[in-house]
């Protein structure tokens, strides 16, 4: 059991992740990972996540629903969902201390790798999520989440706006509840866990209503440079195992 005002700090922290995740469809599982690991522990930080990214990709979603692309998100499922489970028994065999320094070296890796697709203004078509729903799905599954890796390649097939959130988030949600299911069944997803994702999670709806609201107007890019210092510092505490 974590502290009142711990509490209160990450419930804070999340509505503003949550803020960020809808405007611009990614960041707030990954700026709540190194939150989430220092509250509750490398070990059961992923698990929480999960339910809380669930939930948090659905009211995302919800909140852009007229726009989602039906047929995207089927291929994306398809590959993610296998890859998702395969990536949660990984999960479920590690020690805490490396998925620690595994969570962190992730962190890190999402910066570079973000921008090397958008430098690249890759145009990809619809089969081609099928492969990357494969491959984030296993990454999801063993370090929590992929948002920032799968925002270009979205962004690259098209989708825009409330319909690149809305797919993606969607997308996102089916990897999570696969996840869900697989840590549940291993016993880490316990009752405790659950309750501690879903109050995440629904910091993050109001966070997702936040973000709807300010889409159109905030310099996107300038507040993705600010999520990538604080993705790199974080990054590189835990790698260090502070």
């Amino acid at each position: 059991m974590i502290e009142p005002l711990l509490w209160l700090a990450l419930l804070a922290v999340t509505l503003v992740a949550g803020t960020i995740g809808g405007v611009v469809g990614f960041g707030s599982a990954v700026i709540l990972l190194p939150v989430c690991a220092y509250a509750f522990g490398a070990a059961h930080a992923v698990p929480i996540l999960t339910i809380a990214a669930l939930i948090g990709n659905l009211s995302r979603a919800a909140f852009s629903w007229a726009e989602t692309d039906w047929p995207a998100v089927r291929m994306y499922v398809l590959g993610a969902v296998p890859a998702a489970a395969a990536g949660a028994l990984i999960f479920v065999e590690l020690d805490a201390a490396l998925i620690h320094r595994l969570l962190g070296a992730f962190i890190l890796l999402m910066i570079p790798a973000r921008r090397w697709a958008a430098r690249r203004e890759m145009t990809i078509q619809r089969w081609h999520l099928l492969p990357l729903g494969a491959s984030m799905g296993l990454l999801s599954g063993v370090v929590g989440t992929v948002g920032p890796i799968n925002a270009p390649f979205f962004l690259a097939y098209g989708l825009v706006k409330g319909a690149y959130l809305a797919t993606e988030a969607l997308g996102a949600a089916a990897a999570h509840l696969t996840k869900s299911v697989v840590y549940g069944r291993f016993a880490a997803l316990d009752a405790e866990t659950l309750a501690y994702g879903l109050a995440i999670g629904g910091a993050l709806i109001a966070g997702s209503w936040l973000g709807k609201r300010i889409v159109v107007r905030l310099d996107t890019p300038a507040f993705v440079r600010t999520v990538e210092v604080l993705l790199a510092v974080s990054g590189c505490l835990m790698v260090l195992g502070i």
